[in-house]
């Protein structure tokens, strides 16, 4: 494969890294019994008709998830597989309510986590962030709840966000939580503008005052709001595999990123679920490059705003840059 283009990968939920093959060693290192007889059957049950049907099975998987070990190689897994696709720098997500409502304690997660991005920069040259993401179709105030009970770990924990099924859970719902996390110095992202119409957009931009809004395709629906986003070079964290596993899209052929670009737009690629949805970091941007006739300056500029996007020091931000201001791609 020709060398990956450098970039920082800023969508990337780490419960969605889990590859089958991975399953089926925790589930049997935890005592777990899968509904599935072989990694060939569960990864047949990896296609799915909408946002719905993906998160069922995405949360139904988590059971495997126990112990600070299981989370540790779970990143450590994923950090390798980015690094091999040119991933220099990570802000990855987590769901902590999707385990604390199982049994497994926050400090499991964090502790878990924290081992192998610890390591990454040695062991892979990967940067990382840590976001807590609020599952939005939960109540707001066991968000409120999450957050307090994260506290402790704000030193390792760089941001928040906003995830899970979108639609009749618009971004005003979680206005307090934001406020708070603002309040206590981290960054704020959220998903809007996916399954939800623009209105979310404005409203995670408005209500919630995001720095980054994750995904934000349906953004060009609104002439007023791609202005918006094109002055304020608000970056949008666009998942192109995704998009068509999900049926955000029919076809990658079909996908807007191109439009987004032309309009002006601070756009990055990211694979958001990578197990599920068929692709990592270069998967995607190889995908785009074929299906949507992108040329090598495209790929470099959705390289460079990936890494002005990303919550890093000025020191690191410029040595990234210079590394993508230098590949050169195969022809």
């Amino acid at each position: 494969m020709p060398t990956p283009v450098p970039k920082a990968e800023l969508h990337l939920h780490i419960e969605g890294t889990l590859e089958p093959e991975l399953a089926f060693e925790l589930a049997e290192r935890n005592g777990v019994r899968l509904p599935y007889a072989t990694v060939e059957e569960l990864r047949t049950a990896y296609s799915f008709t909408d946002l719905r049907s993906f998160l069922d099975l995405y949360y139904a998987l988590m059971a495997v998830l126990r112990t600070e070990r299981d989370f540790t190689d779970l990143a450590e897994a994923y950090l390798a597989r980015a690094a091999a696709q040119g991933v220099r720098h990570a802000e990855i997500f987590f769901d902590p309510q999707a385990h604390t409502a199982r049994g497994v304690g926050m400090d499991v997660v964090v502790r878990g986590l924290s081992a192998a991005l610890r390591a990454a920069e040695d062991r892979h040259g990967v940067t990382t962030r840590l976001i807590l993401c609020f599952l939005r179709d939960l109540p707001a105030e066991e968000a409120l709840r999450t957050l307090e009970e994260a506290r402790p770990y704000f030193d390792v924990i760089s941001g928040v966000g906003l995830d899970s099924a979108e639609l009749g859970n618009p971004p005003e719902k979680f206005r307090e939580v934001f406020a708070r996390a603002r309040a206590a110095g981290l960054h704020l992202v959220a998903h809007a503008g996916e399954e939800g119409p623009p209105a979310y957009v404005w409203q995670a931009l408005d209500v919630l005052g995001v720095e980054r809004v994750d995904h934000g395709v349906r953004c060009m629906e609104d002439e007023a709001l791609v202005e918006r986003l094109r002055s304020e070079r608000t970056p949008l964290t666009v998942c192109p595999l995704s998009n068509v596993r999900l049926r955000v899209v029919d076809r990658l052929e079909d996908h807007p990123l191109p439009r987004m670009l032309r309009a002006g737009l601070m756009v990055t690629v990211n694979s958001d679920d990578p197990a599920y949805f068929g692709g990592y970091a270069e998967d995607n941007m190889r995908g785009v490059r074929a299906a949507l006739g992108l040329g090598e300056e495209d790929l470099r500029t959705l390289a460079r705003n990936s890494v002005n996007a990303a919550f890093i020091g000025a020191e690191r931000r410029a040595a990234l840059l210079a590394e993508v201001d230098a590949h050169r791609f195969a022809d």
